[in-house]
């Protein structure tokens, strides 16, 4: 290596999975690429990269940052607070840790650094995992050197000569799943003999899904199918007296290997990250984007694999009347289920963690130059 120390690689974001997860891909590429490579994160305090960035093995430093909320609230009234000094949190964690580069994958935690790692002169790399981005990294495109994307047409927010269209980076562990459909099955308690619906709310739960869920609950039995249910931590108490030996409810899946392998067909939200996982795992999927996120880009994720008959949707304020049913006749339309099937492998990247790290190993070496 002709540079006296390792490269050195800080990566910021986080808040949900959708964007710490996709964060940990990358790092773990980047240390594939090279051992050596010294990462930090950046996180925000009381967040998810908090627990589970330790938990893959890398250091990470907090920041007390939150967002804007979107009605009226006295917690708006610190907020400028907290960025300043999330600010000067973040030029000392530069300065002490010097980065070659500086990568942010969406949530509170990018924007400062970002910004001060530019204004310093350490080379960006925005990840953007949305077919719609937020109001931050627009923000922080005019200074980035390279935009990772995942859809088609991105031009239209950020300036076309720094776009590379990688894809989501997504859990090494499904890019090739190890289990078989009836080893899955067996390890949930479930039978071989029947098709096995399952439910994705996201670690928080939605609420709406789990509604839908429970009021068609019995129709889902009485057509014969059996249920992995993950109903999030806000919702398991509520609905855990529901479970039998064909409903499997849960929290949060941990092993989701086993569960998009023993999956028939699929319900889920529309997060980048979920989308990036089901286009790997190439099973039939219902979408119903939540109509709770910023700039709506839920439903925007989601029209994009609808334009290419990739996948189903369902909006949120539909669900009630229209998801089991819509869930129940895409089991029993085999032509359907084969056709989403094979329409959205056809979007997948399974490869884009380490293209996204080749991108940046690049500019931490042209930094040298």
């Amino acid at each position: 290596m002709s540079k006296s120390h390792p490269y050195r690689i800080i990566i910021s974001g986080g808040g949900t999975g959708g964007h710490v997860y996709p964060a940990i891909a990358i790092a773990d590429a980047l240390k594939r690429m090279d051992d050596h490579t010294d990462i930090l994160f950046v996180g925000a305090n009381g967040k998810l990269e908090m627990e589970k960035v330790p938990k893959a093995g890398y250091r990470i430093e907090g920041l007390d940052i939150a967002g804007l909320q979107r009605r009226l609230t006295l917690k708006n009234l610190s907020f400028p607070f907290k960025v300043m000094k999330s600010l000067n949190r973040s030029k000392k964690i530069l300065k002490s840790f010097r980065p070659d580069v500086a990568v942010g994958v969406g949530g509170y935690a990018s924007g400062p650094v970002l910004f001060v790692a530019a204004k310093r002169g350490v080379p960006t790399v925005i990840q953007e995992q949305n077919s719609h981005p937020g109001k931050t990294n627009k923000w922080l495109a005019k200074r980035a050197k390279k935009i990772c994307v995942a859809y088609d047409g991105m031009e239209r927010f950020f300036p076309m000569e720094k776009i590379i269209n990688t894809g989501n980076p997504v859990r090494a562990s499904l890019a090739s799943i190890g289990v078989t459909r009836e080893e899955a099955l067996s390890a949930f308690g479930l039978s071989p003999e029947k098709q096995t619906l399952l439910v994705l709310g996201g670690s928080l739960g939605a609420r709406t899904i789990n509604e839908c869920v429970k009021g068609g609950l019995q129709s889902i039995l009485d057509a014969g199918h059996q249920l992995i249910w993950q109903c999030g931590k806000f919702y398991l108490d509520e609905f855990n007296t529901l479970a039998n030996d064909d409903v499997i409810i849960t929290a949060f899946i941990e092993d989701m290997e086993k569960a998009y392998a023993a999956a028939d067909a699929i319900i889920a939200r529309a997060g980048a990250l979920t989308i990036s996982e089901l286009c790997l795992i190439g099973k039939p999927v219902i979408l119903v984007p939540s109509p709770n996120v910023a700039e709506d880009h839920q439903r925007k994720n989601a029209s994009a694999l609808v334009e290419t008959d990739a996948a189903e949707m369902i909006l949120d304020v539909n669900a009630k009347a229209e998801l089991i049913p819509a869930a129940l006749s895409l089991m029993n339309d085999n032509p359907r289920h084969q056709r989403l099937s094979e329409n959205i492998r056809k979007l997948a990247k399974p490869k884009a963690a380490d293209d996204i790290a080749r991108e940046v190993m690049a500019l931490a070496k042209s930094n040298l130059n």
